[in-house]
């Protein structure tokens, strides 16, 4: 298992929210369960999203074939610590779900290893879809708009090198045909793409941001 680690810079001094107090927890449960841990820690992130190094490097891991993974799934001590957005929880659920790793959250008793915690991750994933598609429609609607204004949509190639304005403008007409994130974060690294920070590996999360600041 990925025991993931977070304190924000406002934080650090917190001893509820320590470094240290959530590894301790981790720790305990892991030596319940007999889990062997492998951690990762985000020292001065905020929760507000997934644009962190340390779940970056962790979603990358799990996100392997299962006969290539080396961990089989992602341990908080606090859901608060993984993320502070619901929207960011039910991705990572049904991305869990789909790649078939264990996501749990101790202080939530979130488990996807047991008959209850598959139920939630259904649900937050129903919830999630909702979400895609209401989101979809605002971009379609948002396209339209522009279309009659006369902007030129088309419908460009992705490819390394294009401009952030190029690469948004095929994010949103993908998601206006209905792609989903994961979908369209897969296109984007299979075309080698860079992120808007010079990156090299889009995530479903990062995806939902782009849309999400253009809506």
């Amino acid at each position: 298992m990925i025991g993931y680690t977070r304190v924000s810079t406002d934080e650090q001094a917190t001893n509820g929210h320590g470094l240290a107090a959530q590894r301790a927890a981790i720790e305990a449960e892991a030596a319940r369960r007999g889990w062997t841990v492998e951690w990762i820690t985000d020292d001065g992130y905020s929760g507000k999203n997934l644009d962190r190094p340390g779940i970056r490097g962790a979603l990358e891991m799990l996100g392997k074939r299962r006969r290539a993974r080396k961990v089989d799934g992602l341990v908080v001590a606090k859901l608060d610590r993984l993320t502070r957005s619901m929207r960011d929880f039910a991705a990572l659920m049904d991305q869990a779900h789909r790649e078939r790793w264990a996501l749990v959250a101790l202080d939530l008793n979130v488990d996807t290893t047991t008959p209850a915690g598959e139920m939630l991750a259904n649900v937050m994933a129903t919830v999630n879809q909702f979400e895609r598609k209401v989101i979809a429609q605002r971009t379609r609607d948002a396209l339209a708009v522009l279309k009659k204004r006369g902007v030129a949509l088309g419908n460009p190639r992705l490819r390394a090198g294009r401009t952030s304005d190029d690469v948004r403008q095929q994010i949103l007409e993908l998601r206006a045909q209905g792609a989903t994130y994961p979908a369209i974060a897969e296109r984007l690294n299979r075309e080698r793409v860079p992120t808007a920070f010079g990156g090299r590996r889009w995530y479903p999360a990062s995806v939902r941001a782009v849309v999400l600041r253009a809506a």
